[in-house]
């Protein structure tokens, strides 16, 4: 699942959400590698200052160069701080805690057994272990070598692959679903060229279910408390958020899109788009994090699940 250790998925500023349920049953500590030798210096060089946030426009190369650097980077602090939280083998698609054992937006899980599945964005592959779990043949696919290496050392038998979502090193029609829980998607320029290929691999009759910040979501400041049901700018600014060094080069980066413009990215990819969930809120969740909280969760809607199907 997207995020960094201080963001929640697809939304700049939040913190990751802390899932509710089983624990993690990981007990290995976080991968540590020794530090080479290097001698002091007369005098260090000072800590780089902190990433200016701004909104402006981010085009496909800087976008992933900026955000497969941010994840490389923060793989180690987020799994360290969120990886019990997560869990090692669940499949949950959003702060508000929908579960895939219930929703069965991939379908039955009865039904997985023998499927081959795409993860995209996958993290440290919690969602491919519980498809694995139900008897599929997963896939999990992610832009960060480092997120790998927890998907590595959390184990699993089914393949891990480093590779940018825009394009897919499988074969066409190669899975029979695929699946995205806040990845990749938010953090594309261009979430057709994903859209393309994810149909491209998929065989007649496939789907694709992703989950992002739902677009409204935008329109208000990313805080869990009053201030954040608020409107503070236009739903309507499709300008990326991002975040750079002092130099100007993107270090971080998320791109907006509206309802409609999903709508039409996912037709014109191909798809059909067969289902739009709005996850409530649920009484059970006490839980608040970044911009998710009871308060706002029971008023603006904090994610949408897209469920498409490729005829």
């Amino acid at each position: 699942m997207s995020p960094e250790a201080t963001r929640a998925p697809g939304h700049p500023g939040a913190t990751p959400p802390r899932r509710v349920g089983r624990k993690s049953t990981t007990r290995e500590p976080i991968i540590q590698e020794p530090e080479p030798f290097r001698p002091r210096e007369p005098q260090e060089p000072r800590e780089p200052e902190e990433p200016e946030a701004t909104r402006r426009e981010a085009g496909t190369a800087e976008s992933a160069r900026a955000n497969r650097g941010w994840w490389d980077r923060n793989a180690d602090e987020y799994q360290n701080e969120h990886g019990t939280f997560l869990g090692d083998d669940r499949f949950v698609w959003c702060p508000e805690g929908l579960d895939e054992t219930e929703a069965e937006l991939l379908g039955p899980p009865g039904e997985l057994k023998g499927k081959d599945v795409l993860e995209v964005g996958a993290g440290a592959a919690q969602c491919s272990r519980w498809l694995a779990a139900q008897g599929a043949r997963p896939v999990a696919l992610d832009l960060s070598h480092r997120q790998l290496q927890h998907a590595l050392r959390i184990g699993g038998s089914f393949p891990l692959v480093c590779a940018d979502a825009g394009a897919l090193p499988f074969a066409d029609a190669s899975f029979d679903l695929a699946c995205s829980a806040y990845g990749a998607l938010p953090f594309v320029a261009d979430p057709r060229l994903v859209l393309r290929e994810v149909r491209r691999v998929l065989r007649p009759g496939g789907r694709f279910v992703f989950s992002v910040t739902h677009p409204v979501r935008w329109a208000f400041p990313d805080e869990p408390g009053p201030e954040g049901l608020s409107v503070s700018g236009s739903y309507f600014d499709r300008t990326p958020y991002v975040e750079q060094d002092e130099e100007g080069r993107a270090v971080y980066v998320e791109h907006h899109r509206t309802l409609g413009d999903r709508v039409r990215d996912i037709v014109s990819a191909g798809f059909r788009l067969v289902d739009l969930v709005e996850p409530e809120w649920p009484a059970w969740n006490s839980s608040e994090w970044g911009g998710w909280s009871p308060l706002r969760g029971r008023l603006i809607p904090g994610t949408a699940v897209f469920v498409c199907v490729r005829d």
